[in-house]
């Protein structure tokens, strides 16, 4: 799910939609208008599932899409190895998330642990 907003009304912090993927913008700037243009923007931002660096250049005016990022809690069901099998709590939905090694020695089953959720790709917090 994603909404439609103004470059020129974005902020530090938020979120935008860049190549598909949901990210976290780190540092916008914002140029003069020119003799013969508008206002250009330069959005840097981090991608939160894949933390791949990006940046956008676009005019002030110009539509871009905001994801709808969500904070939920799931409780996990089963750990295999690195594979470990969650259930949301409010809509008892079953997933399952590739975690690392690091990660899964935290957790044990009946553990409740938040996540998050954006465009149809969850991950831990």
């Amino acid at each position: 799910m994603k909404e439609q907003t103004e470059v020129g009304k974005l902020k530090e912090g938020r979120y935008v939609v860049v190549d598909d993927e949901p990210c976290r913008i780190v540092s916008i700037a914002i140029s003069k208008p020119g003799k013969h243009g508008a206002a250009k923007s330069r959005i840097d931002c981090i991608g939160i599932f894949d933390g791949v660096k990006r940046s956008i250049v676009q005019p002030v005016s110009a539509k871009t899409y905001v994801p709808i990022v969500e904070r939920k809690t799931a409780q996990v069901i089963s750990i295999a190895d690195t594979n470990v099998q969650l259930m949301d709590v409010k809509d008892f939905e079953m997933f399952e998330l590739n975690l690392t090694e690091e990660q899964v020695s935290g957790l044990e089953p009946g553990k409740e642990i938040p996540y998050i959720s954006s465009l149809g790709k969850k991950k831990l917090e």
